[in-house]
């Protein structure tokens, strides 16, 4: 396959392009490719697209002109060779499972590094992530935690509330029969 070298123009439009890729991404990998058909590639793009996650082949020199001044410049050192780049506007977790799940059919996908939220991740790391509970899960657990403590508090005062209630029932009942027992008293 002839690879033709872009004009000026063209380049200019492949930077501006990247740069509104890259604008509100929330994760990114970086893969090396090399190896995949093209239709494993495909199959990759089809299954990320799912997910709202671009997947592109990349000119590595343009993607660190277009990178200037974003958290991209951090992953800059990894441009090197064929390099593709998957980029999530959602969950990042589900770039990463996605990535992996791939890798474990098609182990030529090497994994380069990831970008979560600023934060540069290596691929041992992604595999953390990707086990992690989603977003949903967790926050459901937190609310779990929370409530769990605040109800056995609600459980406590209700038990010492029927206490208290239970000594006073009882207090009044002695009162009134002694009121009845005490002789010139009559009801």
């Amino acid at each position: 396959m002839e690879v033709r070298a872009l004009n000026r123009t063209e380049k200019e439009q492949s930077i501006a392009t990247l740069q509104k890729q890259i604008e509100q991404y929330r994760g990114a990998v970086l893969a090396n490719f090399r190896g995949l058909t093209v239709e494993q590639i495909n199959q990759i793009r089809q299954r990320l697209r799912e997910e709202r996650v671009s997947f592109h082949v990349v000119k590595n020199t343009l993607m660190k002109l277009a990178s200037k001044g974003t958290d991209f410049e951090k992953v800059n050192q990894y441009l090197e060779g064929p390099t593709a780049i998957a980029i999530s506007y959602g969950n990042p977790v589900s770039l990463i499972k996605i990535l992996l799940d791939f890798v474990k059919t098609q182990p030529l996908l090497e994994i380069k590094v990831g970008l979560v939220e600023g934060e540069v991740v290596a691929p041992g790391e992604m595999k953390t992530l990707a086990s992690m509970p989603s977003r949903e899960v967790l926050l459901a657990q937190i609310l779990g935690g929370i409530q769990m403590p605040a109800a056995q508090v609600g459980g406590v005062l209700h038990s010492l509330f029927q206490q208290v209630l239970g000594v006073l029932e009882a207090r009044v009942d002695q009162l009134a029969g002694s009121a009845d027992s005490t002789p010139g008293i009559n009801p």
